[in-house]
């Protein structure tokens, strides 16, 4: 069952369930916004060490969360830069032990005056176009909606405006959370061109909810070198069994590599900032190889030496989305979703716990280039082969790398390409 077909009933501020749901109907129109008097740090002051911990951090953070996500099954495709983005503005407002627990589970290492710096950097260079902006669109958006009447901090509202360009959007959800709900899921689908029109599923948010933070990404990007067009179909050998999918088959389109266990090829997108990366394990392998994944392997081959070469792989779109509260607890900070949270830098009080941290991707890959977008909601509450040739007809782990900052912005994996 995908995240489009399925729903998050809140019963608890900690407790979701599955429950049947349909699309939102359109909010009431525009909301209220108050800002920050703090303007946007547009050009940041990051050493390079910053940026560079900033990239190995996020990097380590992709992979705890790809181990944590990996049980499910079938396809699976998220952005762990969206997630990173989102819970970083959060984390602005913890204190003590809650600040501690995130900092861990989400390798935050640089002090918050400098990681928001970095990530403002990030941010900024994320969504420069690159020189052949039309075949290329990356965007990255932020925003922060607050109860009527809820005063948060100036200094959280100071740091998310600054370096996360978020003002404050003030609805109602005592009253009327679902138009609450609505006005954000239309706010994300703007963002995202439409990709995901519902982000917060019905009963997500409730009148118990305070403040919800959001992220969203949207990326589209034309290969540098196209594949042929009108794919015939060929054999992907899927977990469960052979499937017949097209194939895409280009000339000297990728850049190859290999080690101990693995192909990969790199796939450039027009205007040269971008790339997607597939890892191919060997046959037979692939349970055993994405279990063991670490960091260290993942740098490894997304900085091996390649060579230029040809590429076939099948064509593939579909969507996934996911209530991340079990992951992130399990990753090591578990305290932000009970009454033991302290989120006291947001309000100055201690009644704050996360909800939920819902978020959902999806990605299409054809014979032109890739169309991918990603949006991570947190809702807080009260208490109360030969290397000149590469052919992936197996299962394969993906990677979409911005290269001048490191940010994954896409990750996933391909176990039945038929499936959408």
């Amino acid at each position: 069952m995908t995240f489009r077909h399925a729903c998050l009933r809140l019963l608890a501020p900690s407790i979701l369930t599955l429950a049947a749901c349909g699309k939102d109907a359109p909010g009431p129109g525009p909301v209220a916004e108050q800002k920050s008097s703090a303007p946007r740090d547009t050009a940041p002051s990051v050493p390079a060490a910053d940026a560079t911990q900033l990239a190995t951090d996020d990097q380590a953070f992709a992979v705890d969360l790809y181990q944590a996500l990996r049980a499910q099954p079938g396809n699976l495709v998220y952005s762990p830069t969206s997630i990173s983005l989102a819970l970083a503005m959060l984390y602005n407002g913890a204190a003590a032990g809650t600040a501690t627990q995130m900092a861990g589970a989400l390798h935050f290492s640089l002090p918050p005056p400098r990681l928001n710096a970095a990530f403002d950097a990030m941010d900024l260079a994320l969504t420069t176009p690159p020189s052949d902006a039309a075949s290329f669109q990356l965007s990255v958006a932020n925003s922060l909606w607050t109860q009527k009447g809820f005063a948060p901090q100036p200094t959280f509202l100071d740091a998310l405006a600054t370096s996360y360009g978020a003002g404050v959007k003030t609805v109602d959800f005592k009253a009327a959370p679902e138009t609450a709900r609505a006005d954000i899921n239309g706010w994300v689908s703007d963002q995202t061109k439409g990709e995901i029109p519902m982000l917060f599923p019905k009963g997500s948010i409730d009148t118990l909810t305070r403040l919800v933070l959001v992220d969203a990404v949207y990326f589209h990007g034309d290969w540098l070198t196209p594949f042929q067009p009108n794919s015939r179909n060929g054999t992907f050998h899927a977990a469960t069994g052979d499937v017949s999918v097209p194939m895409m088959s280009g000339e000297q389109n990728a850049q190859l590599s290999s080690g101990a266990g693995w192909k990969a090829a790199a796939l450039g997108y027009q205007g040269g900032t971008t790339q997607m990366v597939l890892v191919v394990p060997d046959a037979g392998t692939f349970d055993s190889f994405e279990q063991a994944l670490t960091t260290d392997q993942l740098t490894a081959i997304l900085t091996a030496d390649r060579q230029s070469g040809a590429l076939s792989m099948p064509k593939f779109k579909f969507s996934f989305g996911q209530a991340l509260n079990d992951a992130l607890a399990a990753l090591g900070m578990p305290d932000a979703f009970t009454s033991a949270a302290d989120f006291s830098g947001i309000d100055g009080a201690k009644d704050l716990l996360i909800q939920t941290v819902v978020h959902q991707a999806d990605i299409a890959v054809d014979e032109k280039g890739t169309t991918a977008a990603a949006a991570t909601g947190i809702g807080v509450g009260t208490t109360s082969i030969e290397l000149n040739f590469l052919t992936v007809d197996r299962p394969f782990l993906f990677f979409i790398v911005h290269q001048p900052t490191g940010a994954i912005l896409f990750a996933g994996r391909v176990v039945d390409p038929s499936a959408s």
